[in-house]
């Protein structure tokens, strides 16, 4: 789900609090306070919780990367996790080549033949647009240099054993920093987790306890309440999609799998999130005033009934003309869409 929806949704649910809605409305933080600590979990991973990771392989491409070279180092990394049963997370470096140019690359886990694809592509933005350098790839069949309309080829390397990982489309790598993957030998197979370090110990519950616990000893107990609402909601929300999130971390390790009742990118559902939130925030900053002036019911069934309805029924009608996806596609979609977001 998008920052801003997020955002949104941790005030609404403080404004279910009456002395936080009544101290806000003289001057107080708290409401804020709530948005702030919806987007924590997400700021904790993609500002601060990617550099702690320590990968056992770092693949730097260099100045002119080398797609072969990259294909073969991260088979290697995965058929040693398979071989020695030791799990072996691999990141791959971005390459700049100018104060505001990347040299994007991609990568592909091509499961029905085991292989590991790679393609070196064009010369891009921060903003991830092309800036007309061609990428440094050999030519294509046919005579030309790889450019507008046309591929780079694709260099690949095999790996020993079988590959589990159901996400067909490619990884960019280009601007900031690059992504990892983690490879884990499961049974006869090779299991890849993309952002092993995403929605780890910080979209946890627990961690929200915590958060409360701590504003509370510093700024009261209803600051304490709010932060942890505000933390809370954003991994209830989380937990809606196909990844899910850990959590009772750390009293848990892994992800408990998601609902797989949205998609974090998709326009409807974010939609509808901030909508709602909005609807509820303005109803409950009425209801808790001196002079409450909505109409309780005709408010609740128009600005949030009716368009929950509405849309919802719209957004299963197109999620069921779609072509069915396994559960770990869309995981790893979810997982794509917002490392965009947050990059870009």
């Amino acid at each position: 789900m998008k920052g801003i929806a997020h955002f949104l949704s941790g005030i609404a649910a403080a404004s279910f609090i009456p002395a936080a809605v009544q101290q806000s409305a003289q001057g107080a933080w708290l409401l804020a306070l709530a948005g702030a600590c919806a987007l924590l979990p997400d700021t904790l991973d993609f500002k601060f919780g990617r550099f702690l990771e320590r990968p056992d392989d770092a693949i730097d491409p260099g100045p002119q990367p080398d797609a072969q070279a990259i294909a073969d180092r991260i088979a290697a990394a995965a058929d040693a996790a398979f071989q020695t049963g030791r799990p072996r997370t691999v990141q791959l470096h971005t390459v700049k080549v100018g104060a505001d140019a990347w040299q994007q690359y991609a990568v592909r886990f091509d499961t029905p033949r085991d292989e590991i694809a790679v393609r070196i592509g064009p010369v891009v933005s921060t903003s991830q647009v092309p800036v007309g350098a061609p990428c440094p790839c050999p030519p294509l069949r046919g005579g030309g240099p790889p450019g507008a309309g046309r591929e780079a080829p694709e260099a690949r390397a095999r790996t020993s054993a079988p590959m589990n990982y159901t996400y067909d489309a490619e990884v960019k790598i280009d601007i900031f920093s690059g992504p990892s993957f983690r490879f884990e030998r499961k049974g006869d197979a090779i299991a890849i987790t993309f952002l092993p370090w995403h929605r780890a110990w910080s979209h946890s519950l627990t961690v929200a306890i915590g958060l409360g616990v701590i504003v509370g000893l510093l700024w009261g107990w209803l600051a304490g309440i709010v932060a942890a609402v505000g933390y809370a909601v954003h991994v209830l929300e989380d937990q809606l999609g196909a990844m899910g999130s850990n959590l009772l971390w750390p009293l848990t390790r892994i992800r408990a799998p998601g609902l797989n009742l949205i998609r974090s990118g998709d326009t409807i559902p974010n939609f509808l999130t901030v909508w709602t939130a909005c609807a509820l925030t303005l109803f409950n900053l009425d209801r808790f005033a001196d002079a409450p002036r909505l109409p309780v019911m005709p408010y609740l069934l128009g600005m949030v009934a009716l368009p929950f309805v509405a849309l919802v029924s719209a957004y299963v009608a197109g999620r069921r003309r779609e072509r069915p996806r396994p559960v770990e596609t869309l995981r790893q979609a979810d997982l794509v869409a917002e490392t965009q977001e947050t990059e870009v």
